[in-house]
């Protein structure tokens, strides 16, 4: 196991049923498919990227084995840590597919960020996990760059994370990847639903397309009757290129809105689309009821539902649908969102109410 200053390693792993040894032949690590060189010099090259999002609370340069980092609990009362830890599901698979990783790192990013931004949370640090068959840094280094991109426009600081070569355990080309996420909230600030009440409105805001959910079934559909190079004229992109649009930040948005006190709540819009996520944060005895004419439905959801004849309750309950995060606001307060909202380029759609 290589470790370093920044906090980045390498841990580089080999399957025992894939390492074998006997009298007349001694396998070296890089022989059995692990080379430890190669992952010092992906250690080096992505150091520049992870101190491109350092601010004044990493300690950087201390510990060997685990990454430092000094809150600022100054303007806190009762401050609370918020964490979140995801993956981006079997998105992986149109990357891989579609080679092109750019963009998985900046959505593991977004994803974790969204759901510890609609608790209230300001995020702090990110963490990740990458593990590989063999190393490649053609695919690593964009990943990596995606990371620092992400963290940088959310202002976050990238302390540290894993990269592991795992030959035998994944297939050549294949490689998996995890983050995780810690915030700060004021505790009287939390957002859990509690002031949520019959007749609020919902708010809808709009998504960049699938996020990182509903790939499996997006793959079954599409994938089975089109290559990822086959352009549509109704998407104006290469299908590969758009399901591989970057899952959208919110993070700017709700902190616009969250001091606003007609905000009730907010709900990111994942696995289980509107209606699940949002009831996750209803009190007991409520419910909601959604306007789904309220919005213009975006072509990828369309092609997709019309190619797999997909009932509308079914994408519904998998696909974000167009809307990736929903506020809970009071009645007096639908009319004044969007005027907070000028300076980043955002509007507001009434969706529907809470019953």
């Amino acid at each position: 196991m290589i470790k370093q200053k920044l906090s980045y390693k390498v841990s580089l792993y080999l399957l025992v049923s894939t390492y074998k040894l006997n009298n007349t032949m001694n396998e070296s690590y890089k022989t059995a498919g692990v080379d430890i060189e190669a992952g010092d010099e992906f250690v080096k090259n992505i150091k520049s990227l992870a101190k491109s999002t350092f601010n004044k609370n990493v300690l950087s340069g201390i510990g060997h084995f685990g990454a430092f980092y000094e809150p600022d609990f100054s303007g806190f009362k009762n401050p609370v840590l918020v964490s979140s830890v995801d993956g981006v599901g079997t998105k992986l698979k149109v990357a891989i597919s579609y080679d092109r990783h750019d963009t998985i790192g900046q959505d593991l990013v977004n994803h974790c960020v969204n759901d510890i931004a609609v608790c209230g949370a300001k995020p702090m640090y990110f963490m990740d996990y990458l593990a590989f068959a063999k190393l490649d840094q053609k695919i690593a280094l964009p990943i990596m760059e995606g990371f620092a991109k992400a963290c940088r426009e959310n202002g976050i600081a990238l302390i540290g994370g894993e990269t592991a070569e795992m030959p035998g355990f994944y297939n050549p080309g294949e490689y998996d990847v995890s983050g995780m996420i810690v915030g700060i909230v004021e505790k009287s600030k939390i957002f859990d639903g509690s002031k949520i009440r019959k007749g609020d409105r919902l708010i809808g805001f709009s998504s960049n397309g699938l996020h990182t959910n509903g790939f499996s079934l997006a793959r079954k559909v599409l994938l089975d009757k089109f290559p990822l190079t086959h352009r549509f004229a109704t998407l104006n992109s290469e299908l590969g290129e758009e399901l591989l649009t970057v899952h959208k930040s919110y993070y700017k948005l709700i902190s616009l809105l969250a001091d606003k006190p007609y905000i009730r709540g907010f709900s990111h819009i994942t696995g289980g689309g509107i209606v699940g996520n949002t009831n996750r944060i209803l009190p007991d005895g409520l419910s909601i009821k959604i306007n789904w004419d309220a919005w213009h439905l975006p072509e990828i959801f369309r092609l997709i539902q019309e190619t797999g004849n997909i009932k509308d309750a079914e994408m519904r309950k998998v696909f974000n649908m167009g809307i990736g995060l929903v506020a809970v606001v009071s009645p007096e307060g639908v009319e004044e969102i969007d005027k907070h909202l000028i300076s980043i380029n955002e509007r507001s759609i009434l969706i529907g109410e809470v019953i």
